[in-house]
């Protein structure tokens, strides 16, 4: 039998989830991650949920494969609607838009209570998800990249709790330190400066006066995120 691996994405969620929880990994797909986790001993078993039958049997397939079936269980369910909040010490809610996590977690209200670890990974959106979860009692404790081809991956690590106001460009980025161990962290601070300059021309060149605040704010995306830059660069020298 083939070893189970995971991709590069996945691997950086894998590694902030906590040894012994019992995980809910929501919109699960092939359930590797649950899988990976459960066979190298860090969990001792997961419920794995999926808004889609097709997902699911997938995910089935995978324990069947490497003899999970007795500690995993499987839920057709939207989000965690179908986890009570005493089945679960730790939530992934990977490869998904910010903006579908963030209704995930809204819909979920248990986790405001704390003693869950929660580990996200928008595909997009991730400004506008640090903002929700600073906004309604979440911090982030920890965030990882990781790269796969060109693209670069973040995942979060999250609790419930207050968390000091992030900066703009901040809300781009995520926090970083001096000791935090970070290879991709430069390039990843590169891209979204790059990302937010196209914008930024894009926006000098409206005439609509709607854009105009819109242009004011992310300029000072543009200069916390070259600020950022600055700082990580300094610290790597």
């Amino acid at each position: 039998m083939r070893t189970l691996e995971l991709s590069p994405r996945l691997h950086s969620v894998a590694g902030l989830v906590p040894e012994g929880a019992r995980l809910a990994d929501v919109g699960t797909d092939h359930a590797y991650l649950p899988a990976w986790l459960i066979l190298r001993g860090i969990i001792p078993g997961a419920i794995a949920t999926d808004l889609r039958k097709g997902p699911l049997e997938r995910a089935r397939a995978t324990a069947e494969r490497y003899g999970l079936t007795d500690v995993m269980d499987f839920r057709l369910c939207n989000g965690l609607a179908g986890v009570s909040p005493d089945e679960t010490d730790a939530v992934a809610i990977a490869g998904m838009g910010g903006e579908t996590i963030a209704e995930i977690l809204s819909a979920a209200p248990w986790l405001q209570m704390g003693g869950k670890t929660i580990l996200l990974q928008p595909m997009s959106a991730q400004p506008e998800l640090r903002r929700w979860l600073q906004c309604h009692g979440y911090t982030i404790k920890q965030e990882l990249l990781s790269k796969e081809g060109e693209t670069i991956y973040v995942a979060f690590q999250v609790y419930a709790g207050a968390m000091e106001p992030l900066t703009p460009g901040e809300q781009w980025a995520g926090r970083q330190h001096r000791d935090m161990d970070a290879p991709l962290r430069g390039a990843y601070l590169d891209r979204l400066a790059a990302q937010v300059r196209r914008a930024l021309d894009g926006l000098n060149r409206s005439s609509r006066s709607s854009d105009q605040v819109r242009l004011t704010e992310m300029k000072a995306v543009y200069q916390d995120l070259l600020r950022l830059s600055e700082e990580w660069s300094t610290w790597q020298q």
